[in-house]
């Protein structure tokens, strides 16, 4: 993996390890960086919500990443990205320039563990939404399609609710076309969210019994329709949604919004029947948390056949001794894991590299 002008790496060579690799060393030194990087072409965007302006090296204009991978099948997928400040971001795999992002993803399966992302467990509906909706989109493309084209007519209703609040004389038939749209698109995005949670809270909850049998997890989508749920049809949903956006269309054109939708569901976490945000501690949140991680990996391997590359930012601070070990057992089965810590940690079957090391070897 190449980095050119990307963070503070003006020129960077990296190469992990097929399984476990430890990147350790002081914090500002340019660890999260490396991960960063391989999310970047795995997902085409960096995982902060940063803009890719921020990623530029200091007084630099662009910046170049290049990386090669191979699949549980070995099959290789090469994978360049170039931005430059005065023009749009190129991606481009197996030498090929690909225009539409959305065609990459899911081909180089990625999940992702930072400090930044206790937000999925503690904040905002918004933060749950982008944790499911990169899951399924990473191993369901209909799905990741239905998203975008959601977005867009959910962009093109609320314009026209906004007309019609200052003015009742449009049209109400073009509403009409924009929530039948709206409600297709809504309910193939609800149903398959519903069917990933039934899917997943058992493997999750399989897995997290690995770090604690005294804690029992679930989880429950909360949809703006009530109660749906993994049996409920298409048509069904699609029926409710029409029905639901019929009640409530004078209060939307009042607020000029959508009031229902997946863009205003959200995920419950619980943990032995209590929500986790109200009453978890900061500890158990953080266990939460790096368990939705991990059973994510398992739930890409089952449906895809493909070990997702694994990128564990600080996944170790604030855990024992004891967690800590029971995390290495599992990532030991994972296939390739990259991990940063301030400290070096592992065993004989974890390669660790210091960040100054690399430096020093001529790396910069």
């Amino acid at each position: 993996m190449l980095y050119n002008n990307f963070r503070n790496h003006r020129l960077l060579t990296f190469k992990p390890d097929d399984g476990i690799t430890i990147i350790y060393g002081k914090n500002g030194s340019g660890k999260t960086s490396l991960l960063e990087g391989v999310h970047y072409c795995a997902l085409t965007k960096g995982w902060i919500g940063a803009k890719d302006s921020e990623y530029l090296s200091f007084a630099s204009d662009f910046f170049l990443l290049d990386g090669s991978f191979l699949s549980n099948q070995e099959a290789p997928v090469t994978v360049k990205i170039v931005y430059k400040k005065e023009n749009d971001k190129k991606l481009i795999v197996n030498h090929s320039e690909v225009k539409k992002f959305s065609r990459h993803i899911g081909r180089i399966p990625c999940i992702t563990f930072s400090p930044y992302e206790m937000v999925i467990v503690n904040g905002s509906p918004a933060d749950r939404r982008r944790f499911i909706d990169n899951a399924i989109s990473q191993t369901n493309r209909k799905y990741l399609d239905d998203l975008l084209a959601y977005r867009q007519v959910l962009m093109q209703r609320n314009a026209f609710l906004l007309q019609l609040s200052d003015n009742k004389s449009l049209p109400k038939e073009i509403l009409s076309l924009l929530t039948e749209q709206l409600s297709e698109h809504a309910a193939s995005i609800v149903s398959a969210r519903v069917q990933f949670i039934a899917a997943f809270n058992n493997l999750f909850r399989e897995l997290y019994e690995h770090f604690s049998v005294d804690e029992e997890p679930d989880i429950f989508y909360r949809s703006t329709l009530g109660n749906i749920n993994k049996a409920s049809s298409h048509d069904l949903i699609y029926s409710l949604f029409l029905e639901k956006y019929e009640q409530t269309e004078r209060q939307e054109i009042y607020r000029a919004q959508t009031l229902t939708g997946p863009h205003r569901d959200d995920l419950q976490f619980l943990l032995n029947e209590k929500e986790i945000k109200k009453y978890a501690s900061q500890g158990q949140m953080r266990t939460f948390l790096i368990g939705l991680k991990l059973a994510q990996h398992q739930y890409f391997f089952e449906l895809l056949g493909e070990k997702p590359i694994c990128l564990l930012d600080d996944i170790f601070s604030e855990l024992d001794a004891s967690r800590v070990d029971d995390i290495f057992t599992l990532l030991q089965t994972f296939g390739q894991t990259i991990i940063t810590s301030t400290e070096k940690k592992g065993n004989c079957n974890v390669t660790a590299l210091s960040i100054e090391s690399l430096k020093n070897n001529g790396i910069k």
